[in-house]
């Protein structure tokens, strides 16, 4: 009889977190597939460093990952479902059955203004480096930096905002302006009230003008208006976040902008007991990696369940963690989501390993071994 097949489409955060977990609930008791187009997990937490010449995006190929982990990988991309027959179909036009499925492909990344710079946290030194560069050389007085509407994850634009104003403080240079935009009703308002006063703190102490509760527009370039308040401003830089959008999944349920939409155990929905759908990909308005690896750990409790682990899955209860780069002392943020409230911690100690960015169980730990093993 062959063994429980179970197949993770993706190669980020979530998935690699999926198979991790997996292994330490079932051992080497289940067939696991990991299927993603990439060669390598690209550990992009930290990308926002690399334009300020520190340690940034960190690789690590999946093969090897799939090798010390016993799972096979296929350089393949997910193309359709067979929720019916339970086989995923690839770009390729291989066919996969599973007896268990995990999605964890991912959002996309789609320009959201004409006339700007928009980061890109998986180039980040061609797409910011060049500013820091002309800050530096005191060719570029204004910087505006834009968060556009939508699913986001907002820490990486406030962390250039400030670690560009601290920079600019290095090289005694006070004239710098710098405008942050965010349709946000305070900064990082999904941290909760605690974490917003103290973002909010550090922007004043940066003289950074924030403006919340705004979308831009940028009719041509270095032209920017500010609505509601109508504000209009030219820029020497601007420069935008990514738009984010649903993989758009054929055979998988969406909701708003392709987003695929979860119960609390993770499964999708509409799809009975055997799909699960982690991380980016999913409709919950926050993305964040160590969400996605929360999402991926209690997938992998309901996929062991199936094949009959003594494993009872818990519901989703969302905690996310994350590091605020400051270009100084980093500050440590917590949200646990309850009841439609948000509880929010903020400290300047250590709350985690330093290595770790966000914070993802299994994740964390094999990363670091592999360093290490290298």
């Amino acid at each position: 009889m062959s063994r429980f097949r179970v197949v993770i489409c993706g190669g980020g955060i979530a998935a690699v977190e999926g198979l991790l977990r997996l292994r330490r609930l079932v051992g080497d008791a289940f067939e696991i597939t990991l299927v993603a187009p990439a060669t390598e997990l690209r550990y992009r937490p930290a990308a926002v460093q690399e334009p300020f010449s520190r340690p940034g995006v960190r690789r690590y190929p999946l093969r090897r990952i799939t090798q010390r982990t016993n799972a096979q990988w296929v350089q393949d991309g997910l193309e359709w479902l067979d929720p019916g027959e339970q086989v995923v179909h690839t770009a390729e036009g291989r066919s996969l059955p599973y007896d268990g499925l995990l999605v964890a492909v991912g959002a996309r990344a789609a320009t959201p203004y004409e006339h700007v710079t928009v980061f890109d946290d998986a180039r980040p030194d061609d797409t910011y480096h060049g500013l820091v560069q002309d800050v530096e050389a005191g060719y570029t007085r204004s910087v505006a930096l834009l968060l556009p509407d939508g699913p986001h994850w907002p820490l990486p634009v406030y962390e250039l905002a400030l670690m560009t104003a601290e920079r600019s403080w290095s090289m005694n240079m006070d004239d710098l302006s710098i405008h942050l935009v965010t349709p946000e009703p305070a900064p990082l308002a999904a941290f909760g009230a605690e974490a917003s006063n103290a973002v909010a703190e550090l922007l004043r102490d940066a003289r950074i003008d924030l403006h919340t509760g705004s979308l831009a527009e940028v009719p041509e370039s270095r032209q920017l208006v500010i609505r509601p308040s109508d504000t209009s401003l030219e820029p020497g830089r601007i420069v935008a976040m990514p738009r984010i959008t649903g993989p758009e999944i054929r055979n998988l349920p969406t909701a708003e902008d392709g987003f695929i939409p979860i119960d609390d155990r993770c499964r999708v929905d509409g799809l009975g007991a055997r799909v699960f759908a982690a991380g980016d990909a999913v409709s919950f308005p926050v993305k964040q990696g160590g969400l996605g690896a929360q999402m991926a750990d209690i997938a992998a409790e309901g996929i062991a369940a199936l094949a009959g682990a003594d494993i009872e899955p818990t519901p989703l209860r969302p905690v996310i963690r994350g590091v605020l780069y400051t270009g100084r002392e980093p500050l440590f943020l917590t949200a646990r989501y309850a009841d439609g409230d948000i509880e929010s911690e903020v400290s300047h100690e250590q709350a985690w390993p330093a290595d770790e960015k966000i914070v993802a169980e299994e994740l964390g730990p094999f990363l670091r071994s592999l360093d290490e093993a290298a």
